[in-house]
């Protein structure tokens, strides 16, 4: 009886409230209290028809009358009345769904509450898992701390991901990502985005993030070619709550499948393009018609090529992002990464498309909103890239440590010290000599077997790029050359060999060779087969032609030559 009274009055209390707010322009019947009698008299200002209620189920049975006509009589008609009459005068809007705001001035027509939410939203992309302070790199201590003050300054917040967060540190990459997510675990991270580098260790290492994570890897785009299904391991979108706002993340990555080493992502493919669009399109219309949300937002592992800000037009960014999600009003903001370049702008239809310059260093971005949930209009308050020196003398916060404290096993030696370096050598430098390293490696290794014509291939240093005089760090060459692309040996034609190697265009590309190597590029034979030393990137890039004829030890990358070269006292 008493769940069925409570029901009742729960009904009643939205049925009133919905007169009071005039949302839905119905009429409330007139409910008697059962045989206990009519109850309050609705509308009246004074809670009236108590006596009738009373009475008459007082008369015609304690039990029947007194509970079911008192209670339902007398608390719908107290309600309603109250409701209706007291409250019509003010207006009470009981949830906020019953608010109006036609003329979105972002006061409700009826009960002249404020029905905007200021918002902050705060994007990291190309963290690159540099969590730990060291000479040459900023860790995220401080950043912690001024994150969690977001909470302090009483706002609504979300902090998201544009991708890459995972490659290029000692403490990242010897946990394959987990001491990173970890640290977005303890900041409550509403999403991440998936990157390039996400995979550079394989989709398994993926899927145990995934595993880690108390937040979704977003990634609309990426197939299973077996399946032709997104991946299970992330999800085109995740809708999170703020105050009295829902918000829409869509997450995508570019179209940089080929800076990926093919071998990690054989299983796989990405919808970039029309596809892309299409997809980001039809997510947008579901999580406005089916979820509700007052606000989109994109996070896309792309962006724009250099730095710039104020209005640029759609054709200036079309490689990587389509006019019609703006023009169509499919995201109301945009966060960028990948292409580690810091600015701020609004596309030619007023949306906002931020990216910050990666590393930490180069600090956060931030777009505060004002966002109006009745009729989800949308305004940019601010927009920019918090700098790092905004929060850098800040309190540096505990998880850091503790971090580096759980992790301490797997870690183990990687900030121990390999050998000495006497002088400054910039990324072409360690470029070069990585090359060398190769072509020593090659000769020692199949040098008997086969004629190595050369060592290198495309090889390009990561953050820091250079390497400063003193004393060297496994953890300062993991950074520099953090990819885990075994060392092996492939044939290749003549006319390719020339093309690719001695003649190419591309600045990236290092090679090195001895007496041999010098004689074929004076006199190469274009139809013969040559052997040359690459690694898995270089081999796998299928506009080289190569072909893998034998592997090195697949624990063995260019930063463990360039670490056995040091000890060895190479560069003192």
């Amino acid at each position: 009886m008493k769940k069925t009274i409570c029901l009742i009055l729960v009904l009643m209390l939205l049925v009133s409230a919905l007169v009071s707010c005039e949302y839905f322009p119905i009429e409330i019947p007139d409910t008697s209290g059962g045989e206990g009698g009519t109850g309050t008299n609705p509308g009246t200002e004074n809670n009236g028809g108590n006596s009738s209620g009373n009475n008459q189920g007082n008369n015609q049975g304690n039990n029947q009358g007194n509970n079911q006509g008192n209670n339902q009589g007398n608390n719908q008609g107290n309600n309603q009345g109250n409701n209706q009459g007291n409250g019509q005068g003010n207006g009470n809007c009981l949830t906020s769904a019953m608010h109006v705001d036609s003329d979105a001035n972002g006061i409700c027509d009826n009960c002249t509450a404020d029905v905007v939410v200021t918002l902050d939203l705060y994007g990291i992309n190309d963290l690159h898992g540099k969590v730990f302070d060291t000479d040459s790199q900023i860790g995220v201590d401080e950043l912690t701390t001024y994150l969690k003050n977001a909470e302090s300054r009483d706002e609504e917040y979300v902090f998201l991901s544009s991708g890459d967060m995972w490659q290029g540190s000692a403490e990242s990459n010897i946990t394959k990502g987990m001491l990173v997510t970890d640290w977005m675990n303890h900041l409550g991270f509403a999403s991440m985005t998936l990157g390039n580098h996400e995979y550079d260790w394989g989709e398994q290492y993926v899927r145990d993030n995934a595993e880690l994570a108390e937040f979704p890897f977003l990634a609309i785009n990426v197939y299973d070619r077996t399946t032709q299904k997104r991946v299970e391991y992330c999800a085109p979108s995740v809708v999170v709550e703020r105050g009295e706002l829902k918000i829409g993340i869509i997450g995508a990555i570019g179209d940089c499948y080929s800076s990926i080493s093919s071998d990690k992502v054989q299983g796989i493919y990405f919808k970039v393009g029309s596809e892309l669009t299409a997809l980001v399109k039809a997510e947008s219309q579901r999580l406005r018609s089916e979820e509700g949300v007052d606000l989109v937002v994109y996070a896309i592992h792309d962006g724009y090529d250099s730095s710039a800000s104020g209005e640029l037009s759609s054709s200036r960014i079309s490689s990587y992002y389509s006019s019609e999600l703006s023009s169509g009003g499919y995201v109301d903001v945009v966060f960028e990464g990948h292409t580690h370049q810091k600015y701020t702008f609004y596309d030619s239809y007023g949306v906002y498309h931020i990216q910050n310059g990666g590393d930490n260093k180069n600090g956060i971005a931030h777009i505060e909103l004002d966002v109006n949930y009745v009729t989800d209009g949308v305004k940019v308050i601010a927009a920019g890239v918090v700098s790092y020196l905004t929060y850098s003398s800040m309190e540096k916060d505990g998880i850091v440590d503790a971090l580096r404290e759980k992790y301490a096993e797997e870690i183990g030696n990687a900030f121990g010290t390999v050998g000495y370096n006497s002088k400054y050598r910039d990324d072409s430098d360690i470029e070069q000599l990585t090359a060398e390293l190769y072509y020593q490696l090659g000769v020692q290794t199949w040098g008997e077997e086969y004629s190595i014509v050369l060592g290198g291939g495309f090889l390009r240093t990561r953050s820091p790029y250079n390497l400063y005089a003193g004393e060297v760090t496994y953890s300062d060459l993991m950074m520099l050359m953090p990819f885990d692309n075994e060392i092996v040996l492939c044939s290749i034609k003549g006319r390719d060999l020339y093309n690719k190697f001695f003649n190419t265009s591309n600045d990236d590309y290092y090679v090195a060779y001895g007496d041999y190597g010098a004689g074929v590029k004076a006199n190469i034979d274009q139809n013969a087969t040559y052997y040359v030393v690459v690694d898995m990137y270089t081999a796998q890039y299928s506009y080289n032609n190569l072909t893998v004829v034998a592997y090195y030890d697949s624990y063995t990358f260019a930063r463990d030559l360039l670490a056995e070269y040091i000890r060895n006292g190479g560069l003192e």
